[in-house]
């Protein structure tokens, strides 16, 4: 039996690299540790056909993935040290927050960016500094706060990135926002392409050659010391212009190239092709390290990206459950799996990854961005480890290797309560913020004392509070945008029997209270026209959904709602969109009063949008950040 089974099963995915298939019965130390990474997920299932080889094997499969993992290399801007090692450059920040309607809060900036350090990334893209006070602000706090703090066991620290067009003013803003951070980087970018040269730009491939170089040797005089350069649209571009701008710039001082498959539009070969052909063409390339940022447009971005490593790229961007403009990125979660399920394929290559901190970060970066992924979604989404076929299921009874090529605690999808805590009315101060230090958020003191309130409302009324509970309260009393407005109280009434009304009192900026009452075709109508009547500011409900946080009648409801409104010079800066949209999340156990509370947390971020625009506008012309090239 034994022979069997390390003669047929197929490999477990595992950090560490499987080589050859041991002998059952002359093992040695190598051997058994080959074999304990492979079988390690299957042995529950192989204890009932086998005790002798389960005990065989269980003792040395559970440390083998830690023990075995290889060290992240000492950073160093414009060298690995290691040929197999592969940045992981997180763009969720920036790129992901270009998705309509995700725009997050400085606050749940901060929390995501801790959590990405928590994740092992080795860049954080935290924003485009340029693009309002705001965002400038939030990326300074990064790096302020992440950007000086060392996490795990190896004291990681992660880089801290703001973008820039190439423009003085859009590289002073970034490097003021990144220069507070151990290791900063200023990311810069101008389109190479020949359609985007001669239709966005209105300039010849000289004159971009001459301002990528100048703005490259700019960001360098300002004291950074880690400077990427993107040839925007390099996927469409011409193979002989991008090696000689590249050459340019590597000579200007930059430590990265990035090569961006901008509209996702090569496949996976040509793509592959690219990265090579600059690896062997680009004079000087050995003194950067090469980039890939691939879009998904065609459904191609993950694939993009691993042909971009397999042909010597050792730096991958991505975001977190692939957001992003259009049709999103790269997947952070497919391409980090998909390098540990298949490195002997991929040339023994690693990330400094822990991927056990991949569920988290995903359900993070979902409830503060409010793009939910599909069920279907590849390695995160609600059906990934779901078997429902009765052949499948017949198969992961006897033997979980039949039917999944990655564990679920690999991703860290089980989170089993050491203590067996069970949250409830009765849990004091204490429980409650140890379960929030493990599920991986850190708040004040203060901000504590207000979710600790609204947590005993909710446990009053329910006998059990779940960690997506704890999660949809944080969401909606802690990490909401700066208040404008705030509700005090809503009353709504509805049925067969007549109108629905609703009476709405709202607090406003200036502590004073406010009273509509306003009728609708449904309660939820009723009280965004009250609200409206208060507030007074143009808006168009673009998107409203809810959703229940857990099963049963007694279940927390989270209500997620896109608005625009007519607010002047609200083109996003790198997109120009008009009309922005902004989103808004809400939580509780009546639908009504959810769905006030995400409308309310909509209407003070374009609040306070409006507000940074014109603070803006009254900067002294010769400190505006412009917003066009």
């Amino acid at each position: 039996m034994a022979s069997s089974l390390l003669s047929s099963a197929k490999p477990y995915c595992a950090s560490a690299n499987p080589t050859t298939t041991p002998r059952p019965h002359a093992p040695t130390l190598s051997s058994f540790r080959t074999a304990a990474t492979r079988f390690s997920h299957g042995l529950a299932a192989a204890d009932v056909a086998n005790p002798s080889v389960s005990r065989r094997y269980r003792a040395l499969a559970r440390p083998v993935r830690a023990s075995l993992a290889p060290r992240r290399p000492d950073y160093v801007p414009n060298r690995i040290d290691d040929p197999n090692y592969v940045r992981i450059f997180d763009t969720t920040l920036r790129d992901g927050e270009q998705s309509p309607g995700a725009t997050m809060t400085s606050a749940e900036k901060l929390v995501i960016a801790r959590q990405l350090a928590r994740l092992g990334v080795d860049i954080i893209e935290a924003g485009f500094p340029a693009s309002s006070p705001d965002d400038l602000d939030a990326v300074r706090s990064i790096a302020i706060e992440v950007g000086n703090t060392p996490v795990g066991e190896d004291g990681h620290v992660p880089v801290i990135c703001g973008l820039s067009r190439c423009n003085k003013r859009d590289i002073d803003a970034a490097w003021e926002a990144v220069r507070h951070a151990r290791r900063p980087r200023i990311h810069t970018f101008i389109a190479t392409s020949e359609i985007h040269m001669q239709h966005k730009l209105r300039k010849t491939p000289e004159q971009v050659v001459a301002i990528a170089r100048e703005m490259v040797a700019y960001a360098c005089s300002l004291g950074c010391p880690d400077v990427e350069f993107s040839p925007e649209d390099a996927g469409r571009s011409n193979r002989e212009f991008l090696y000689h701008i590249l050459e340019e710039v590597i000579k200007a001082g930059a430590t990265t190239l990035n090569i961006p498959d901008t509209v996702g539009y090569t496949l996976p070969y040509e793509f592959g092709k690219l990265i090579a052909d600059i690896k062997a063409n680009t004079p000087g390339i050995e003194n950067a390290i090469i980039s890939t940022h691939c879009q998904n447009d065609l459904g191609l971005a993950t694939a993009n990206t691993l042909a971009g490593a397999h042909a010597g790229a050792r730096q991958l961007e991505v975001t977190i459950n692939g957001i992003g403009e259009r049709a999103g990125n790269a997947s952070l979660e497919e391409v980090v799996m998909a390098i540990k399920c298949r490195r002997e394929l991929l040339g023994g290559l690693y990330t400094g990854i822990n991927s056990q901190h991949i569920t988290m970060s995903s359900k993070m970066v979902q409830e503060h961005s409010g793009l939910h992924v599909q069920p279907h979604k590849a390695i995160v989404g609600a059906n990934a480890f779901a078997h429902e076929s009765g052949i499948h299921q017949d198969g992961m009874l006897k033997y979980k290797g039949t039917y999944e090529i990655i564990s679920p605690d690999d991703i860290g999808l089980t989170r089993p309560n050491e203590f067996g805590i069970v949250l409830g009315k009765l849990s004091g101060r204490h429980a409650v913020r140890s379960k929030l230090v493990e599920l991986g958020y850190e708040i004040t003191d203060k901000e504590f004392e207000d979710f600790f309130k609204r947590y005993k409302e909710v446990a009053e009324k329910k006998k059990r509070v779940t960690d997506e509970d704890i999660e949809a309260l944080l969401s909606d009393e802690i990490f909401q945008p700066k208040v404008f407005w705030s509700l005090a109280d809503v009353q709504a009434t509805c049925g067969t029997l007549g109108l629905s009304t609703a009476t709405v009192k709202l607090i406003g900026p200036d502590g004073e209270e406010k009273i509509a009452c306003s009728v609708g075709t449904g309660p939820v109508d009723a009280a965004y026209k009250a609200v409206d009547e208060i507030i007074q500011i143009p808006t168009v409900l673009r998107e409203y959904s809810m959703t229940s946080v857990t099963e049963g009648i007694d279940a927390i409801a989270t209500t997620r709602v896109v608005v625009t409104g007519d607010v002047n010079d609200s083109k996003h800066v790198l997109t120009g969109h008009s009309n922005r949209a902004f989103s808004g999340n809400g939580a509780a156990m009546d639908i009504v009063v959810s769905s006030v509370r995400a409308y309310l947390s909509a209407l003070n971020k374009m609040s306070s949008f409006v507000g940074a625009v014109k603070a803006s506008s009254e900067i002294p012309e010769g400190k505006i950040v412009q917003t066009a090239e």
